[in-house]
């Protein structure tokens, strides 16, 4: 175990005791006795020390004596063992850097903390694992408000409505009133997914949107979501905004001669083929088409065929095949 202890020296069977204690549960007196092979007697007696040190140890009623560790109103001292001391320094690196206002200070004052007290060995995989990430690049108009965070996250925990301002990508404000149900981090952004009372739906928002959120004091509807969970119901909700083309193409080529994960294939006459495939963007049509390595001929959609046009006017210009190139 890597105790995060400072300042006192603890018995082993102390440390022992509270790290059963740190794992959400109750713990009978007797079976606690029982892990540590010692009397009830001195359980008793190592959480009155426990007690002493900060650690707000409660004890139920009863014949067994259940113990358990509560919230109190300071932060103990706590106890790790190797891979959450890891776990958490690593954490803290990316945190430092995280999108949520004000985190990345309170994120290196806890890790120098940390690293202050890791062992040699526990500092070395800490170190490999750190230069092995390379985290993107954060941007200024996505950083999290941390008080916007937390009133949202208290009011979906206490299932509690929630009223906000939401600035839309086109800079609009409008006021939501929403029964909120999941925050979900995705990449370096965090989002909502909330059922919107007064649009009757269910809706996404970008949390660095939000501005002025106040839960209402009314209880949130419970309500299915069309979904497994708030992650993928995202997931979906991003493509369903992206734009999707299906693409009708002829390709001169035998259908064992192409690639069947491209989408459906009819054969025609005389080795040619009708493919239908689809794509988010023209771009990504246009490249999938190239690397088929057969000539083809693209019906629709307009705006594939525009976009090929243009590329490959492009593409003659800068190999010097037409007029038009500027060098």
């Amino acid at each position: 175990m890597s105790g995060i202890l400072t300042g006192m020296s603890t018995p082993s069977r102390l440390l022992s005791l509270l790290s059963l204690l740190q794992t959400p549960r109750e713990w009978p007196g007797s079976e606690l006795a029982r892990r540590l092979e010692v009397s009830p007697r001195t359980i008793r007696r190592d959480v009155e020390r426990l007690r002493e040190l900060g650690y707000p140890v409660v004890a139920s009623k009863g014949a067994e004596g259940g113990y358990r560790l509560v919230a109190g109103a300071a932060l103990p001292p706590l106890l790790l063992d190797d891979e959450e001391a890891v776990a958490i320094a690593v954490g803290l690196r990316n945190a430092a850097g995280h999108a949520v206002s004000g985190l990345g200070e309170a994120a290196v004052r806890a890790l120098t903390k940390l690293e202050q007290v890791l062992p040699s060995r526990l500092r070395y995989r800490v170190a490999t694992l750190n230069t092995a990430i390379d985290p993107m690049p954060e941007h200024a108009d996505s950083v999290v408000d941390p008080g916007v965070l937390t009133t949202v996250a208290a009011a979906i925990t206490n299932a509690e409505r929630l009223r906000f301002a939401y600035r839309s990508h086109q800079g609009d404000l409008s006021k939501r009133h929403v029964d909120p149900h999941r925050l979900v981090p995705a990449g370096r952004r965090w989002y909502l997914v909330a059922f919107d009372n007064d649009r009757d739906d269910w809706r996404v928002f970008r949390v660095d949107r939000i501005s002025e959120p106040f839960p209402t004091g009314a209880r949130a509807s419970a309500r299915e979501l069309p979904a497994d969970d708030a992650a993928t119901y995202l997931t979906s909700s991003f493509h369903s905004l992206a734009p999707s083309y299906q693409a009708v193409v002829t390709v001169f080529a035998q259908p064992d001669e192409i690639d069947a994960r491209l989408g459906e294939i009819e054969p025609l006459e005389e080795g040619r083929c009708l493919v239908r495939c689809n794509g988010d963007t023209v771009e990504w049509l246009a490249f999938r088409l190239s690397l088929l390595g057969h000539e083809f001929r693209v019906h629709e959609p307009p705006e594939l065929v525009e976009y090929l046009r243009e590329l490959g006017q492009r593409s003659l210009r800068a190999s010097g095949e037409c007029e038009g190139f500027s060098s």
